[in-house]
């Protein structure tokens, strides 16, 4: 918990009144160690603009002045945010700093900074803009700057600090399947993809390092993020899988929904095409995600049924409207009509919930699990080696109600955007290929590898993954798009959240994309939409 920096108390203080003046409401607590004393005056409630605006001037001042130890006595967090602004000045080199505050909406104060980074006889100006909040001090009822990493640089994070010296590895040119050069400018979506591809391949592509201001994460594993170059080094040129065409839609995509990722993947190569998140925490949900992927899962779980002969597309699946398993009882999205009839086909382009959980008394434990890991190549042991980091996906062996939940992309399943295109694209080939963002000849790494499907499983979910996009709940959103489709919705429920998460996966040709937005509803709500606009690319 977050403390206000420690004041001494002096006893007589007498008490002032001031009404109207908008400085808060008043407490009064017993002068400490004298009965008899006057009350001392403690404000409370949120900070007057008069104390926002000393504060952020204290603040500014001390910050400017590079007096570490003081800015971050005006914070109400001085122990994390000293180590930091300590750094600003000597480790990253930052000096003539000037703060420059913009006009407050209530206790937030935007504000621009220019200042200068200086190192081993080079200098470039800095210049960006951040904010931040001012809060009443919960023990020393001061105003402060509530205190976040984000204040000294929009770009820091938790554990962050900044640095400047030589890059510790060369810059790359990373350029697209066709030679269309990306750069985070242009898809701000890429910035930490590329720092990981530079981190991993800048030795492999001849380049030579420069000077550079770099945020330096906690993780050891985690690539510098670069903000400034003070000397440029020399770029080596770094071939990737990515379409810049499918990116560009990707980012354009995400941009509609808040926390959203999307990925997308060539499905006769594994290669991955597009790959875009859309967060406030600049998380890479889409590589990184560990998310229930809801009714996207009974691809899998369908899959399961068949090669285990427990039903067939055309077999029966009965959707009653609700369905118990062991004290847990399930039900369907509400208005789904119940069908004592229906065929597997049917309960999966109509996302029956309950059609999926009547079987789970006819799978083993881990009959889920061996389909995912064999079939998909999903939760493996050895690891999915994109060329950046990646969750390669949980499918486990769960008992009691999980079993029937985990069928149904609930209990304990844990996907991620990338896992979920990687899934469709194994259903849509036959053939499980281990997404890549950049070619295995570049470094000999080993791909995880699985056996993939038969053929004829295979024409049975491609028949009900184009049955759900042309009849089914995806077909409003994969309408319009021609050529050889299928989809799958899901919707995830998350305990806390007023809405589900959004899961959505398709294919149209030799493209398979899937996305996931967080508290975004139903799948053709926000997830959805995001697919159908990277499916209409190309493929």
């Amino acid at each position: 918990m977050r403390k206000g920096v420690r004041t001494a108390v002096v006893s007589g203080v007498f008490v002032v009144m001031v009404g109207g003046a908008g400085y808060g409401a008043y407490t009064f607590l017993s002068a400490l160690n004298d009965p008899g004393g006057e009350a001392a005056a403690v404000k409370t409630g949120p900070p007057s603009s008069a104390e926002v605006k000393e504060t952020t001037e204290r603040f500014f001042s001390a910050w400017e002045k590079g007096q570490a130890a003081s800015a971050a006595r005006y914070t109400n967090d001085a122990a994390d945010a000293e180590p930091l602004l300590a750094a600003y000045g000597k480790d990253a080199h930052i000096t003539e700093v000037r703060v420059t505050p913009g006009t407050a909406t209530g206790t937030t104060v935007p504000f621009s900074v220019e200042a200068t980074v200086s190192y081993d006889g080079k200098s470039r100006p800095l210049s960006y803009k951040s904010r931040l909040t001012v809060v009443r001090g919960e023990t020393t009822h001061r105003a402060l700057v509530d205190w976040q990493p984000s204040v000294v640089h929009p770009e820091l994070r938790k554990g962050d600090t900044l640095v400047t010296g030589d890059s510790a590895s060369p810059p790359i040119e990373a350029v697209d399947r066709d030679g269309n050069v990306l750069t985070k400018e242009k898809y701000p979506s890429l910035g930490p993809i590329l720092d990981e591809l530079r981190k991993r391949y800048g030795d492999k592509t001849g380049g030579r390092p420069g000077v550079e201001l770099v945020i330096r994460h906690q993780a050891e594993d985690q690539a510098d993020t670069s903000l400034l170059t003070l000397a440029k080094g020399k770029a080596g040129r770094l071939p990737t899988t990515l379409s810049a065409r499918a990116q560009a839609a990707a980012e354009k995509a995400v941009l509609k929904y808040a926390e959203s990722s999307v990925v997308a993947v060539k499905p006769s190569t594994g290669e991955v095409l597009a790959v875009a998140n859309h967060r406030d925490d600049g998380f890479d949900a889409a590589f990184l995600g560990e998310l229930a992927p809801g009714s996207t899962m009974k691809i899998i779980s369908a899959a399961t049924l068949i090669d285990n002969g427990i039903t067939t597309a055309n077999g029966p699946a009965p959707c009653p409207p609700t369905a118990t398993w062991q004290s847990q009882t399930f039900s369907n999205l509400k208005g789904l009509a119940p069908d004592d009839h229906a065929t597997l086909s049917e309960s999966f382009a109509r996302s029956c919930n309950t059609a999926f959980v009547k079987y789970a008394d006819e799978v083993k434990v881990d009959s889920l699990t061996t389909e995912a890991e064999e079939r998909f190549g999903l939760g493996q042991a050895a690891d999915w080696k994109v060329g950046v980091p990646s969750f390669d996906g949980r499918v486990p062996a769960s008992g009691g109600p999980d079993t029937a939940a985990n069928l149904i992309g609930q209990g304990q399943v844990q996907l991620s955007p990338l896992n979920m295109a990687s899934v469709t694209a194994t259903a849509m080939t036959g053939a499980f290929r281990q997404p890549v963002i950049v070619s295995q000849k570049l470094d000999g790494r080993d791909l995880a590898t699985a056996r993939g499907l038969t053929a004829g499983t295979v024409q049975q979910l491609r028949s009900m993954m184009n049955r759900t996009a042309v009849s089914g709940t995806a077909a409003g959103v994969m309408r319009g798009l021609s050529g050889s489709i299928g989809a799958k919705t899901g919707s995830a429920e998350v305990d806390g959240q007023a809405k589900s998460n959004s899961w959505f996966t398709g294919y149209r040709n030799d493209i398979a994309a899937a996305a996931m937005t967080q508290d975004g509803g139903h799948g053709i709500d926000a997830a959805g939409p995001i697919v159908a606009d990277v499916l209409r690319t190309g493929g």
